[in-house]
C-alpha cells in the first residue's frame, strides 16, 4: 500500500536551514497529485504551511513562512521538498506532507526543532 515518507527533519539553530523531502513508499505517486506541507506544534492544531500544484506551476504559502520557505517538486524523482531558511523557534513542529488527488495520502511526520 502506498504511503508517504518525510525525511530531513532535525535540530537546527535559529537562523539556520533544513530541507524536508517527501516521497512515496510502496508505490508510485502520479504526477497529477498536488502536494501540501503541514505542521503541528505541541498543543496546537495542525496547520497548512505550503502547497504546490501537480506540475509545480502554482505554489502557496502561509503568511508565517512566506519569504523563508520554498516548496518544490521533482516529478522525475517522485519527490517533493520544503526548503526552510531563516528558521525561528516558532517553526518547531512535526511536519507532514500530504498528497491530494483521487485519494489522499499522509506521511507519518518528521520532527523539526529550532533551538539554540
Amino acid at each position: 500500500q502506498l504511503q508517504l515518507v518525510e525525511s530531513g527533519g532535525g535540530l537546527v539553530q535559529p537562523g539556520g536551514s533544513l530541507r524536508l523531502s517527501c516521497a512515496p513508499s510502496g508505490g508510485f505517486l502520479d504526477d497529477y497529485y498536488s502536494i501540501g506541507w503541514f505542521r503541528q506544534a505541541p498543543g496546537k492544531e495542525r496547520e497548512g504551511v505550503s502547497g504546490i500544484s501537480s506540475y509545480g506551476d502554482t505554489t502557496v504559502y502561509a503568511d508565517s513562512v512566506n519569504g523563508r520557505f520554498t516548496i518544490s517538486r521533482d516529478n522525475a524523482k517522485n519527490t517533493a521538498y520544503l526548503q526552510m531558511n531563516s528558521m525561528k523557534p516558532d517553526d518547531t513542529a512535526v511536519y507532514y506532507c500530504k498528497a491530494t488527488g483521487f485519494r489522499n495520502y499522509w506521511g507519518q511526520g518528521t520532527q523539526v526543532t529550532v533551538s539554540s
